[in-house]
């Protein structure tokens, strides 16, 4: 492994602490204001650091679309899927959350299918019902703990996994800066009129909590844009796992949440599907490199 691919796992896994401290901040947050309160400011100082994202880009020139709707159509996705989250950390553990939303590659793959087209062979597919019959296990059923509650962050997931298809079609023409950008204005304008009702005032540390949420946050992004452009994505896909970990710290340090056997059982079948999801997509787009080189006419 090369030292460009190493430093890239580097900027994937500051990420992911960005993001589990975030995330940790948001359901402390969650107590004194409402969801969409914490999304405005999540989205709205975000852009602070979105704003060097662009300037190293290129400046403003790398905003320029050809796909408008296309990003009305991930915003609003996008929106949905932290709306969920976001909801789903008031309610539940940190972990419990985390290991339900590693459903995520599970509905990617399935809906690869209906929305670009993709095939999806039957080793896959297999690897999908055994990745749900994780999450069954973690939501418990039997137990009548399939509630709304805990479908909130299985619903969660499923946007989540549509935000990557849109952003797939859209990275095609459009800029990392782009995508990034119409996302979290979009998100400040929805959050910032859907939480006038509900408007609370912060109060001291309260401000530079809900702010440093929104910087934060744009700080993942900035490293997950890193990340992505020095290494490829099925080498960093597993280690997005590693998210557990935090989620388990910040868990029990700042709220005391221990995760139970069932979430623990659950989220290794999840985990382990999605791990093999990830080494047959792996497999395939190298076989498709190596049989495109070999139809390729060759000179002499």
């Amino acid at each position: 492994m090369g030292a460009k691919s190493l430093a890239g796992i580097a900027w994937f896994q500051l990420a992911i602490l960005c993001f589990g401290v975030m995330d940790a901040a948001i359901k402390y947050l969650t107590a004194d204001f409402g969801t969409w309160q914490i999304m405005f400011f999540r989205g709205f100082f975000s852009l602070i650091p979105i704003a060097v994202l662009i300037r190293q880009s290129g400046g403003l020139a790398t905003l320029r679309t050809r796909q408008p709707l296309s990003h009305v159509g991930r915003a609003l996705v996008g929106i949905a899927a932290a709306f969920c989250f976001f909801y789903a950390y008031a309610i539940m553990p940190l972990a419990d959350v985390y290991a339900i939303g590693f459903a995520g590659p599970l509905f990617m793959t399935a809906l690869s299918v209906p929305v670009l087209g993709e095939k999806v062979g039957w080793r896959r597919w297999i690897a999908v019902l055994v990745g749900f019959a994780g999450v069954m296990v973690m939501l418990r059923p039997g137990e009548g703990l399939l509630t709304l509650t805990a479908l909130i962050p299985l619903a969660a997931a499923a946007f989540y996994a549509l935000t990557m298809l849109y952003i797939r079609v859209l990275a095609r023409t459009e800029s990392n800066a782009a995508i990034t950008f119409y996302f979290v204005v979009t998100m400040s304008a929805v959050a910032g009129i859907a939480m006038i009702p509900d408007w609370r005032m912060p109060v001291g540390w309260q401000w530079g909590l809900l702010v440093m949420v929104g910087v934060i946050g744009g700080v993942a992004q900035i490293a997950f844009t890193q990340a992505f452009r020095l290494t490829s994505p099925s080498l960093l896909a597993p280690f997005e796992y590693t998210a557990m970990i935090w989620a388990v710290l910040f868990g029990y340090l700042l709220f005391g949440d221990v995760p139970d056997r069932a979430i623990w059982i659950g989220s290794a079948i999840v985990i382990a599907a999605g791990l093999y999801i990830i080494h047959r997509e792996t497999v395939l787009h190298r076989q498709s490199i190596l049989a495109a080189k070999a139809a390729t006419p060759r000179e002499g």
